[in-house]
């Protein structure tokens, strides 16, 4: 990476992110994706099936904007919501199987100089909390759908260094512990407890804490 991070990670590799989508999606956290000089720390992530989740862009087989989930993993699929905010996910598991994890927030580690003339009033841990905000700060658009994120497109992922296991949690890169609940911004399938995020992070964009259990 050339900017000090580089001794301190690991390129994500295809077969890191050739898991189950629920194995991938707790093992982003604590790791960083890098789109130039600008390197984002995941806080908080969200799972998607394939065919068998409604609430997927994949759930009713491959379409124009959908393919891309179908094909191999590592690459990234990158979609408008709501006419407004690119959002940014990565592929999961075997072609075919359609899996992917939203990047649904993280705390700018490098590049912030390049990024507050935009944002001048926008506190630090508000840069790139929210799937739109973590996407507007990566600059992501259309162009990077179907990209690799494993070293030859935009968007590199990088998991900490003496994480040597590609299935293991990245517990050197952070001090907190992991929590899980239901999906957010969505309306089928909600309930599913598919987000996570390091828990008490202030980047984290959705409820910080889990549903409580009856």
């Amino acid at each position: 990476m050339g900017d000090g991070l580089a001794a301190a990670s690991h390129l994500c590799t295809a077969a890191f992110f050739d898991r189950p989508v629920l194995a991938v999606a707790p093992d982003l956290l604590g790791a960083t994706i890098r789109h130039g000089p600008v390197v984002v720390r995941l806080t908080e992530v969200e799972a998607y099936g394939g065919v068998d989740d409604p609430a997927s862009h994949a759930a009713r087989g491959p379409t124009p904007r959908s393919a891309v989930m179908f094909g191999p993993p590592g690459r990234a699929y990158v979609y408008l919501s709501y006419g407004i905010h690119w959002c940014v996910n990565i592929v999961c598991g075997p072609p075919g199987q359609a899996c992917a994890v939203l990047l649904r927030a993280g705390e700018v580690l490098a590049g912030r100089d390049l990024l507050r003339p935009r944002w001048p009033t926008l506190p630090d841990r508000d840069l790139a909390r929210g799937p739109g905000r973590l996407g507007r700060v990566l600059a992501a658009g259309p162009t990077m759908t179907g990209t690799s994120v494993t070293g030859d497109g935009p968007l590199t992922l990088h998991r900490p260094a003496l994480d040597a296991d590609p299935g293991a949690v990245a517990r050197t890169a952070r001090t907190t512990r992991i929590d899980s609940g239901p999906r957010i911004g969505i309306r089928t399938a909600a309930e599913r407890p598919w987000r996570f995020w390091l828990a008490d992070d202030p980047t984290v964009s959705g409820p910080r804490r889990p549903p409580a259990r009856s």
